[in-house]
């Protein structure tokens, strides 16, 4: 039977020129640490105007780490920030134990979520291009994992089997993997080229991770089709889900839109992540909408909305309709549903606020829709054929001259039908 080893984290972490934000991205990363079921046994933080260039933390500061980690049995630390190739040699070299940074700590987790084959291409991709550069430094910590841990950091595959390796065989796999995820993006491509000839809107889920996007999305699918068979996975965890996922959609009245989720974003976003991420994220820079989804029960919600929004300016998501989502207001005081402008707010989980939230879709995605009476001549059934599958028809009259139609349709399959008549 396999053992485990259990494994207790100190967090360590620089509150760099009173940062406004410190106590949240601190209560995240105890998530993050939770999320890898590694235990938080203790804190230690100093406020500085800016992160040490050698050590992260101040000299002094280093002692009193040390005597923390020895007093509460810890046997790892993890840190708030990205730590240099020298910083974690560093603080091996003084603390004389297991170093992890943010960033680390974020690509085990991704590592774990992963389920497509691209999406696991992607985070090897990273896991690779940051330990790169680490190599030295890293190679003393991985000697103290001990084999790794059953549900605590674990740095498998990218990390201790890899750093085994040598630079060029490191460098070939980088490579590789990118000359795949080119060709996965090419198909990708391929696949947004069908949909945009299709003329079919795309709809793109955004927002920060466990804000309940696909909790939406599912809720979406289910009010729309009365049943759970095209949902994805949906849990209240961080990162639960990293693999994008398209849904076509069709409304009773037959308009028709593409329903897509992306990765959730969170705070110091590793940019070897986003990089790889990018072709997948690619998918809201092609939306016709986006549905930002924002957690308004969280404190802090606003800094997760501009996070977000940076995330998003990164990988050329901009100049895109938006719609802000703001959900789980059945945690909040805020009399919900409630809609004005661009913004509802809705308790996804509920299944509150949804046909509100179609409605102020509608508004966005159908807007070149209009209503049309035509008359197709008879010998033309293929027309009929076309209108009745492709736009809402109000009503049909049998007249001398040919089949007349009330329809109400978008401006595309108006050209398309003028061009066929």
């Amino acid at each position: 039977m396999e053992q485990y080893i259990e494994e207790f984290a100190l967090l360590v972490a620089v509150n760099e020129d009173d940062n406004s934000h410190f106590d949240y991205e601190m209560e995240e990363l105890r998530n993050l640490t939770e999320a890898l079921q590694v235990e938080v046994v203790g804190e230690v933080t100093q406020n500085l105007p800016r992160i040490h260039p050698t050590t992260y933390v101040g000299k002094g500061k280093l002692d009193e780490i040390k005597r923390m980690y020895e007093a509460i049995n810890a046997n790892l630390i993890i840190t708030n920030d990205e730590l240099s190739p020298s910083q974690i040699r560093n603080l091996e070299e003084e603390l004389q134990c297991k170093i992890i940074d943010r960033t680390m700590l974020i690509l085990d987790i991704f590592a774990r979520r992963a389920k497509t084959h691209e999406a696991r291409m992607q985070v090897e991709l990273a896991q690779l291009q940051y330990f790169l550069p680490r190599l030295v430094g890293l190679r003393s910590s991985l000697s103290r994992q001990g084999g790794g841990t059953g549900g605590g950091f674990q740095n498998k595959g990218a990390g201790e089997t890899k750093l085994e390796l040598d630079r060029r065989v490191i460098e070939d796999q980088i490579a590789k993997l990118n000359r795949n995820l080119r060709h996965a993006e090419e198909q990708r491509q391929t696949q947004r080229k069908r949909r945009n000839r299709s003329g079919m809107p795309v709809v793109s889920i955004v927002g920060y991770t466990n804000a309940g996007k696909s909790t939406l999305m599912n809720q979406l699918l289910t009010n729309i089709y009365g049943e759970a068979a095209k949902e994805v996975f949906e849990k209240d965890m961080l990162f639960a889900t990293l693999d994008t996922s398209v849904r076509k959609v069709e409304l009773p009245n037959n308009r028709k839109f593409i329903l897509t989720d992306t990765v959730g974003f969170v705070s110091k976003l590793p940019h070897h992540l986003v990089k790889a991420f990018r072709s997948t994220l690619e998918e809201a820079r092609e939306a016709d909408l986006l549905l930002h989804v924002v957690d308004v029960s969280h404190e802090e919600y606003r800094y997760m909305i501009d996070v977000t929004n940076e995330t998003l300016l990164d990988v050329g998501v901009e100049d895109i309709p938006t719609i802000l989502v703001y959900n789980k207001a059945d945690a909040t005081s805020m009399p919900y549903p409630y809609v004005q402008d661009n913004e509802i707010w809705m308790s996804a989980k509920e299944g509150k606020g949804l046909e509100q939230l179609l409605q102020l879709m509608n508004r966005y995605i159908f807007a070149d829709y209009e209503i049309e009476t035509v008359t197709v001549p008879y010998e033309r059934g293929d027309l009929v054929s076309l209108l009745n599958e492709e736009a809402h028809v109000i009503e049909t009259e049998y007249e001398e001259e040919g089949t007349q139609l009330t329809i109400e349709w978008s401006s595309r399959l108006k050209e398309q039908f003028y061009q066929a008549l």
